[in-house]
C-alpha cells in the first residue's frame, strides 16, 4: 500500500507543463487578445479582452478603414502588446481579417500594427480564414459534420466540415457592419443582398439536413438572446443547440421592426443588439437553401482553430474533453490517478450490472470520473451544489449541453444523496431522462468508491463488482481487506442496489 507523496498530491493553480501563448484577432468590428495558458488540445484563455473598434464600419462605401477606427485600434494593440508580456506569452500569432485585407489603406494599417507589435501580421486570405474557423469547429466539437459559418463584421466564412475542414470554403461579404452598411441599414434588403448570392448554392444544397456551426460574436449573441427569452438554465453558449423551427422564430422575432423591446433583449450586449437583426437576416436565408436540422452555437472559431493548426497531430487528434477534464483533476482533485482509476472501476461496475452505455455517454462518464472529486476542499455541506455550478458551467469543448448535466449531476448526487433533486431541476430540464438516470447511477457508484478508497490510489483496482453465473452481482473484496467492509458502506451499496433494482451482495475472497 505504500505510495510516494508525489503520485498522489499534484494539484497546483495552474498546468506546470504549458507556457502560455497569445493570439490578437484584428477583425472588421473587433480588436481582441486572447492569452491561452498554453498550446493544448483543450485551449483554456488565462486573460481575454476585446475592444470594439469597428475598423470595417464604413469600407463597404469608402473602401477605407475609418481615421479613427484605426486609432483605436492601434492604441488597443499597445494595450495588448504589453498585457500579453504581462502574462507570460512566449509567443505572440497576430491575425487580421476582412477589412485589413480588403481597404485601400489596410496596408498602411498593417505596417503601423506591425511597428507597436514587433512582428509579422499574418493577414488571412478569405480561403485562410474560413479553413481556420472551421479548424476551430474541429477543435471544439466531436466529431463535427456539417457547416462551418464565421460571420463576423466585413464577411461570413462556409466551410463543410465532416471531422475536418472539407476543401477550401468560401467567403462572402456578409458580415454584419457591411450588411448593414450596403443594405442602407434595411433589413429586407439585407435579406435580398443574401438571397441573390447564396440562393442554390451548391455547399449549402449538398449540405441539406445536416448541421450549422454558428460562430461569432453576432450570432453568440443570437444564442443568448434565446436563452435568456426562454429562461434557459445554463449560460454556456458553447454547444447551444436551437432546432431549425426555434432558429426560424428567433430570427424572424430579432428581423422585426421593435426587436429592441423583445423580451430577452436586456441579456444581449448593447454593443452587439444593433447588428442582431442583420446576422439573423443572414441565418434565415441561409437556413432557406441549406434547410439544417439544428443551429450550434460554437464558443471557438479561427483563433482556436489556428492554435489547433499549431499542434503536433497526435495531439490532434486527442480528445478534447477528456483533455480538459485530465487537466482539472490534476489542478483539483486529491489524486488524478484515483480519478482515472475510477473511471475503468465505474466502467467494469456498468458492465456487471448490465448497464448498455453508446460511445458518447463513455466519455462522459469518463470525463465525469477525472472531475468527481474536484470540490473536495469546499465545506462539506456546499460541495454538491458548487460541484453542480463548476462541471455545468465549465469552460469545456467537445460536449453537449445534456453531457454537461450528465457530469454535473453525477457528482451532485454523491455528495447530496441520490434522492436529492431539490436543488438541481433547472439542470434536470437540460438532461435527457436516460442522462439523468445514468447521472444518478454514476452517482451511487461515486458514494459506494469514495468509502473504499477514501479518494486514494490503489484500492479500486482490488476491488470488483462480479456477475455470477446465476447472475446474482457481487461486490468482491479480497481476503486481506475484509475490514474494509462497514455499516455506512452497506447502506451506500443499498442505495445502488435501489438504483439498479437488484440485488448486490458482498463477497469475501
Amino acid at each position: 500500500m505504500a505510495r510516494t507523496l508525489k503520485s498522489i498530491l499534484r494539484a497546483q493553480g495552474r498546468l506546470r507543463k504549458l507556457v502560455p501563448t497569445a493570439i490578437i484577432d484584428i477583425g472588421s468590428n473587433s480588436v481582441r487578445l486572447v492569452v491561452f495558458e498554453g498550446l493544448s488540445r483543450s485551449p483554456t484563455p488565462l486573460f481575454n479582452e476585446k475592444i470594439l473598434c469597428g475598423l470595417g464600419a464604413h469600407i463597404a462605401t469608402t473602401n477605407r478603414l475609418d481615421d479613427v477606427a484605426v486609432e483605436r485600434a492601434l492604441s488597443a494593440l499597445r494595450r495588448f502588446r504589453l498585457l500579453a508580456a504581462q502574462a507570460g506569452a512566449d509567443s505572440i500569432h497576430t491575425l487580421a481579417t476582412a477589412a485589413a485585407r480588403e481597404a485601400e489603406n489596410g496596408p498602411d494599417f498593417i505596417d503601423q500594427a506591425e511597428a507597436i507589435l514587433g512582428h509579422e501580421i499574418h493577414v488571412l486570405t478569405g480561403e485562410e480564414e474560413a479553413h481556420y474557423a472551421a479548424l476551430g469547429v474541429v477543435c471544439g466539437f466531436e466529431r463535427p459534420k456539417g457547416i462551418s459559418a464565421d460571420m463576423g463584421g466585413g464577411s461570413v466564412e462556409l466551410v463543410p466540415v465532416d471531422r475536418k475542414p472539407l476543401g477550401e470554403g468560401i467567403s462572402l461579404p456578409f458580415g454584419g457592419l457591411r450588411l448593414q452598411e450596403t443594405s442602407g441599414e434595411s433589413v429586407a434588403k439585407a435579406r435580398a443582398l443574401v438571397k441573390k448570392s447564396i440562393a442554390k448554392h451548391p455547399m449549402l444544397l449538398e449540405a441539406k439536413g445536416g448541421t450549422f456551426y454558428a460562430i461569432g460574436g453576432t450570432w453568440r449573441a443570437m444564442a443568448r438572446f434565446h436563452q435568456a427569452r426562454y429562461k434557459y438554465p445554463l449560460s454556456v453558449m458553447h454547444h447551444y443547440e436551437l432546432t431549425a423551427e426555434q432558429a426560424r422564430h428567433t430570427c424572424k422575432r430579432l428581423m422585426a421592426q421593435d426587436a429592441e423591446k423583445a423580451r430577452g433583449m436586456k441579456a444581449v450586449s448593447s454593443s452587439r443588439r444593433a447588428l442582431l437583426p442583420y446576422g439573423a437576416a443572414l441565418l434565415y436565408e441561409i437556413m432557406k437553401v441549406m434547410q439544417p436540422e439544428r443551429i450550434v452555437i460554437s464558443g471557438v472559431g479561427v483563433r482556436e482553430g489556428y492554435l489547433y493548426s499549431l499542434l503536433p497531430e497526435n495531439v490532434q487528434k486527442a480528445d478534447p474533453l477528456i483533455t480538459a477534464a485530465e487537466e482539472m483533476a490534476v489542478l483539483r482533485a486529491r489524486s488524478p490517478i484515483h480519478a482515472r482509476e475510477l473511471s475503468k472501476w465505474t466502467g467494469e461496475a456498468f458492465s456487471a450490472l448490465g448497464v448498455d452505455e453508446s460511445r458518447t455517454e463513455k466519455r462522459y462518464r469518463k470525463a465525469a470520473c477525472l472531475l468527481a472529486d474536484v470540490t473536495w476542499r469546499s465545506h462539506p455541506d456546499y460541495r454538491g451544489g458548487q460541484a453542480l455550478n463548476i462541471l455545468s458551467n465549465a469552460n469545456f469543448v467537445g460536449i453537449d449541453h445534456p453531457g454537461r448535466a450528465y457530469i454535473a449531476l453525477s457528482t451532485y448526487y454523491r455528495h447530496e444523496g441520490l434522492m436529492a433533486d431539490d436543488a438541481a431541476p433547472s439542470i434536470l430540464s437540460v438532461a435527457t431522462p436516460r442522462i439523468a438516470e445514468r447521472a444518478r447511477l454514476l452517482g451511487a457508484l461515486f458514494r459506494v468508491a469514495y468509502l473504499l478508497s477514501a479518494a486514494m490510489p490503489e484500492m479500486l483496482p482490488r476491488i470488483r463488482f462480479e456477475r455470477l453465473d446465476e447472475g446474482e452481482v457481487v461486490l468482491s473484496v479480497p481476503q486481506e481487506l475484509a475490514d474494509i467492509y462497514g455499516e455506512r458502506l452497506q447502506r451506500r451499496i443499498d442505495g445502488l442496489a435501489g438504483i439498479c433494482e437488484r440485488e448486490i451482495g458482498w463477497q469475501v475472497g
